[in-house]
């Protein structure tokens, strides 16, 4: 995943990305009205009587439709997602002619149930919801796919792991091609080091320690400039990039956690009262930024590039986007990563992403679903050309390392929205392409990260009860911002309890830990299985 392809998957950052991922629906709720009730099949069409086409050396190619994100990218002139030098590379090394519709990512999801009712089904849909995927399953309107992967996928067989396969099975059928996330998570803290200097403070590790930084970059004119025109911490829109500080509690928002035995929301636990209540001291104490419920990823951008941020829970590629981009602007500023903020009890950390970034998915009445495990094959073997560009061109093998064009590398981005349909991590391959991209401590980045994950303890595909009470459970969360704000007291919180528990959260809790002792039972089954044999 490139840093774009990351940076427009990380919205609310989801329930996947906070930037957790719930991916577009931050943005699909900052739409008028007026837009939203427009939705329609617009854009959405396809023409499946259309004649195959010859290739260049005169064979008839056959025709697939397939809907993708444009994961918010853009092309250079000339060029569009049906005409562009990597699209036609994938269809002359498939033979196949690929018809590509790319629906507005801030409608994305909703676009794809248009779709799906309406009657002129596409080959193949790449979504990224699990209960999405889940409703489509149960009500027969998907393929299974073991047969084709035996017959046309054996590099998807060899690249995705058993226990991905796993989770895309129902009654033992396979029912997507999954896309692998590459990093376990995505957010660290990073902090301008000149501002600490300047103020004759050491880097922050304990939660009081952040505080006093956040307190003195609100307060104390860090930038020299007389005025009293910085942020002490910001946030995004929906509470994103506030994962850390939640951390410190020993909670995550939209995960779960093991307690005493059984699985437990993190948004419903008393260490969420209490991380509120800290973010509400902060707020109320203007240190906080006033504004951050009307952030998106451009305004905290434009912040940080012109120096009114200084400390914040950057993604791991901020490094190289509005951090770099500060650095030009002030050659004075320097940054650095920080310990992730200590609460009282010594919990730190940050949430991780599922390993699953998307789904793709087969209508039960394409004609061309071997056309499609074909093409998915493909992607999953040349993902080397694909991830990187084209060799000697965008970037070049010189000994042990890889030199990167990083002009032609960002003018050809585009090319993740193909190779992305079947990301298949390559450990070896990922360092070697970050450490590419200049001195922005990337890899290093990733690596903070992926020590201080706070997984989530529920992995199973979505319950019943979640794909019918999510949606309205969802909404209950705004009082979080509220709370905050000091809109609504902190004891609100115990009436949010009340009310998730109430409206399908007590049935949705039930379920999970019928999956958790069921996944307890066989994992306990399979370690002692592994036992006896050795």
């Amino acid at each position: 995943m490139s840093m774009n392809q990351a940076n427009t998957r990380c919205k609310r950052e989801p329930k996947t990305t906070r930037l957790r991922i719930r991916p577009f629906h931050w943005a699909a709720c900052l739409l008028p009205l007026s837009l939203m009730l427009s939705i329609s099949v617009t854009g959405c069409s396809f023409n499946p009587s259309k004649s195959p086409s010859p290739s260049g050396d005169g064979r008839v190619r056959p025709e697939i439709q397939i809907v993708i994100s444009n994961l918010g990218m853009t092309f250079p002139e000339g060029m569009d997602e049906n005409d562009n030098r990597y699209l036609s590379y994938i269809e002359e090394q498939t033979g196949l002619d690929i018809q590509v519709n790319t629906p507005p990512t801030e409608v994305y999801d909703e676009k794809l149930d248009v779709i799906m009712s309406s009657g002129n089904l596409p080959d193949m849909l790449h979504a990224y919801e699990p209960v999405w995927f889940d409703n489509y399953v149960k009500q027969g309107a998907l393929l299974p796919l073991d047969d084709l992967i035996d017959q046309y996928g054996p590099h998807l067989k060899a690249k995705i792991p058993p226990e991905v396969w796993d989770r895309v099975k129902y009654g033992g059928k396979i029912y997507a091609v999954p896309s692998l996330n590459e990093v376990t998570g995505i957010e660290l803290m990073y902090a301008r080091k000149d501002w600490l200097d300047r103020l004759g403070l050491d880097p922050p590790e304990t939660l009081n320690e952040y505080y006093e930084v956040i307190r003195a970059f609100a307060q104390d004119d860090p930038d020299g400039n007389g005025l009293q025109d910085t942020v002490g911490l910001t946030f995004t829109a929906n509470l994103g990039r506030s994962s850390p500080f939640f951390g410190a509690f020993g909670t995550q928002l939209d995960t779960w956690f093991e307690r005493d035995g059984k699985l437990v929301y993190g948004n419903i636990l008393p260490e969420t009262k209490e991380a509120l209540g800290f973010l509400a001291r902060l707020y109320q104490e203007g240190l906080l930024e006033r504004e951050f419920p009307l952030n998106l990823q451009t305004n905290l951008s434009e912040k940080i590039e012109y120096g009114k941020v200084g400390l914040f829970s950057a993604t791991w590629y901020d490094t190289r986007g509005p951090i770099a981009a500060n650095m030009k602007q002030d050659p004075n500023a320097r940054w650095i990563p920080l310990e992730y903020p200590a609460g009282p009890k010594g919990d730190k950390g940050v949430y991780g992403i599922d390993v699953i970034r998307g789904y793709n998915v087969i209508p039960a009445s394409s004609t061309h679903a071997a056309e499609v495990i074909q093409l998915l094959d493909f992607i999953a073997s040349d993902y080397k050309t694909l991830k990187l560009g084209f060799e000697n061109e965008i970037w070049r093998q010189d000994g042990d390392r890889i030199v990167t064009d990083f002009a032609l590398h960002d003018e050809s981005l585009y090319r993740g929205i193909y190779q992305s349909l079947v990301d298949v991590p390559d450990e070896t391959l990922f360092k070697l392409r970050l450490d590419s991209l200049g001195d922005f401590n990337l890899y290093n980045n990733i690596q903070t990260i992926h020590r201080n994950i706070m997984p989530n303890a529920f992995y199973g595909i979505p319950t019943p009860a979640m794909g019918k009470y999510n949606e309205n459970l969802d909404r209950l969360e705004d009082v979080f911002v509220k709370i905050i704000m000091g809109i609504e007291p902190l004891d609100a919180f115990d009436r949010y309890v009340e009310q998730w528990k109430a409206a399908g959260g007590s049935e949705i809790t039930k379920e999970v830990n019928r999956w958790y002792e069921s996944e307890s039972r066989r994992m306990g089954n399979s370690l002692g299985l592994e036992g006896g044999e050795r």
